[in-house]
């Protein structure tokens, strides 16, 4: 369907023309007309398939011709990458429609905080924000929430996951009860539906692709014992020398370091990104990535959702993720907007039963390979749930929900990067 089908005011449809994009993605074409109506939504549609363009182009919709600086709609993202991403798009887009905004997360200095707390006393269209930055600032008295109309909860899956759910119902209880609410994710476990009753009236409810990759994305796994990993990665990397964007993640910061150290030993140049770096340092790391000026980026989970870099050729998973869910997410950070893209992972012993619960997931056999013959054997795929030592139980723990998400950031992005801009994922080229 094309934006000029959603009844979307003129100077919505200059700034999506201005953008150079013209046919909506699914998820845009069903949720659309739902927030058009104020009705409250639940949206679930994986990584990748234009969930932001699908809340922001109808609020800004809803916008055209504001004249009061009232806050009139608060958007709560579990991390600063998102938020200022986000923010990005409406600066962009808002340029059009004259629409303010903020994106508000930790870090920075006093400047900073008072160009915050002058926004969300004076008043601006509408404000981004991680919880803890924002809990921080309603602590203090001089928040004024009580003209919004919209709150937008994105990767809500992820803000529960990350400990939020205590600072998701402080915030709540500062906020207008006849407002609109919506809620989108890339999952729909219990604990979300849970939350959608006690902070939605009659939600209407869209699901696109729940926890599977996308169709263009390649997906291969290695057999490889943790003694052959790092030979295995470099010997695929280098094999892949016409691919200009790669991502390979891993489950902790203390390997990033080692495994860009020993990528470098043989001649592939890597960048490492973690929470161990600064934000400044880390907004540089992705602008380089973004500019294709950094091939290889080695990173934790803090990159697997949220952080919208199209065209990345390939995802390698240095380390199974611990939940299923976390796979898709990183996987989806390829093959975004109908392209194509390649996903490999290397399974060590104790890894067979995370895969199991990701082929359950996605409903998928995933191939299962060897390493090169001059690396020697890898384990032996062993097919079940208990598969890779007998940890049966595992499929039964709850997830640890004490990763708590403490959100230092950066200084507030000054003006519009319009490397990123898409309201939609499909351009009219597509």
């Amino acid at each position: 369907m094309k934006f000029t089908e959603l009844k979307l005011d003129d100077q919505v449809l200059e700034a999506i023309s201005y953008m150079g994009f013209e046919n909506a993605t699914p998820i845009q074409e069903k949720a659309i007309p739902i927030v058009l109506e104020n009705k409250d939504l639940i949206a679930c549609a994986q990584t990748g398939t234009g969930k932001t363009g699908a809340f922001v182009l109808p609020i800004l919709n809803k916008l055209v011709g504001k004249q009061d600086t009232n806050i009139d709609t608060l958007i709560i993202v579990p991390t600063r990458e998102l938020a200022i991403q986000i923010e990005q798009q409406i600066q962009g887009l808002g340029y059009f429609v004259s629409v303010g905004s903020i994106a508000i997360y930790g870090g920075g200095g006093g400047k900073e905080w008072q160009i915050q707390k002058e926004a969300l006393t004076n008043g601006v269209d509408i404000v981004v924000s991680t919880p803890g930055k924002l809990i921080s600032h309603l602590k203090m008295g001089y928040v004024n929430f009580k003209h919004v109309k919209h709150l937008v909860l994105d990767e809500a899956d992820r803000m529960l996951d990350m400990g939020f759910i205590d600072d998701l119902k402080t915030i709540f209880s500062h906020l207008p009860t006849n407002r609109q609410t919506l809620m989108f994710s890339a999952t729909m476990p219990h604990n979300i539906k849970q939350l959608a009753k006690r902070i939605m009236k009659d939600p209407a409810e869209i699901s696109l692709s729940i926890s599977k990759p996308a169709a263009g994305v390649a997906q291969k796994m290695y057999m490889t014992h943790e003694n052959q990993k790092i030979k295995l990665l470099a010997h695929i990397l280098a094999n892949k020398k016409d691919f200009d964007s790669i991502i390979v993640f891993t489950s902790t910061k203390s390997k990033v370091s080692d495994i860009v150290r020993s990528l470098g030993r043989v001649g592939l140049k890597a960048t490492g990104i973690s929470s161990n770096l600064e934000q400044d340092q880390r907004e540089e790391v992705l602008r380089g990535f973004r500019a294709k000026r950094i091939r290889i980026l080695v990173a934790t989970d803090v990159m697997s959702r949220g952080i919208d870099i199209k065209e990345i050729n390939m995802v390698v998973n240095y380390d199974v993720p611990h939940d299923a869910e976390d796979y898709v997410h990183r996987v989806g950070r390829t093959a975004r907007a109908n392209t194509k893209g390649e996903a490999i992972t290397l399974i060590n012993e104790k890894d067979m039963h995370k895969v199991w619960k990701i082929e359950r997931l996605i409903e998928t056999k995933i191939e299962k390979l060897q390493p090169p013959e001059s690396m020697g054997p890898g384990p032996e795929w062993k097919e079940g749930r208990s598969g890779g030592g007998g940890q049966k139980r595992s499929f039964h723990k709850k997830k640890n929900n004490n990763l708590r998400g403490k959100n230092r950031g950066p200084r507030k992005p000054q003006g519009s990067n319009n490397q990123n801009p898409q309201p939609g994922q499909n351009k009219s080229s597509n």
